[in-house]
């Protein structure tokens, strides 16, 4: 970026300071003032009051971490839902669609996901409970119309 006449004169001020202070010896700052009012850029002067305590312009500016935000206010971490679970309350809602067939998985999904949820802490416990009551309502339901049909069948004495 292109210097301003002002910019020239905080480095001369800059420099100044320094010969006042006795960082810079009468040569020197004689040198560097005249290299000043010849300067065109920002970074021409920089160079010359670099090593001082104070430079003409802004120094760039370095990343600064985000604000720190209160954690009231960010949004809370989803945890993962457990794929058994899904599966279980898939196969549990498909049991009347399936006659019952998936009735069986639908409860050993359900159990397994609610065991690896207690151990993991994922989400889905709803999901599977859905699926092993769904489940066993569905094998309970099949071993009931067994028991009917078997009574049915036995001979009447």
């Amino acid at each position: 970026m292109r210097a301003s006449h002002a910019d020239r004169e905080r480095a001369v001020d800059v420099l100044k300071a320094g010969f006042a202070e006795g960082r810079l010896s009468q040569d020197e700052y004689e040198q560097r003032v005249a290299r000043a009012y010849q300067s065109v850029t920002y970074s021409d002067l920089h160079l010359l009051v670099r090593d001082l305590p104070q430079g003409p312009v802004p120094q760039p500016m370095v990343a600064l971490p985000p604000p720190m935000v209160p954690p009231t206010f960010l949004p809370l971490p989803q945890q993962r839902t457990n794929p058994s679970a899904t599966g279980a309350m898939i196969c549990g809602l498909l049991t009347p669609l399936t006659w019952g067939v998936t009735a069986v998985p639908a409860v050993i999904l359900g159990h397994k996901a609610r065991t690896e949820i207690r151990r993991s802490g994922e989400r889905g416990d709803g999901m599977a409970l859905t699926g092993v009551v769904l489940g066993w309502l569905a094998i309970g339901g099949w071993c009931l119309v067994m028991l009917v049909t078997l009574l049915a069948l036995l001979p009447k004495t």
